[in-house]
């Protein structure tokens, strides 16, 4: 993309590979994405991982250190659940401002 640009890449704006964190944070990311989710019913909040395979998975990669892969995958949580209960907040109101609005369009927003 960069050079389409006709820019350098940036080290700063690059995202981070995999294998810049240390074994434990990796492994820490591989079974959080392996765990299932827990959305809540009735406003579809995000509420986290379920827990309860937690052992399954640290027994089948053979973790040492459980205590601190399980720090790391709380901690990804903690992150995941704020960005995405963030992002659905976002969307409500934007919901709401458009039924406040009551789903008008205006002139200058038709294209012609």
């Amino acid at each position: 993309m960069c050079e389409q640009l006709g820019t350098e890449p940036d080290p700063a704006r690059m995202p981070v590979s995999m294998d810049v964190f240390p074994e434990d944070v990796q492994y820490a990311f591989l079974i959080f994405n392996y765990m299932p989710d827990r959305w809540e019913g009735m406003s579809g909040s995000y509420m986290g991982k379920e827990w309860s395979s937690i052992d399954f998975f640290l027994n089948l990669f053979g973790i040492e250190d459980k205590k601190t892969v399980v720090f790391f995958i709380s901690r990804i949580e903690y992150f995941r659940v704020q960005q995405l209960n963030e992002k659905m907040e976002k969307k409500r109101k934007a919901e709401e401002r458009k039924a406040k609005s009551g789903g008008k369009q205006y002139t200058h927003n038709v294209q012609g």
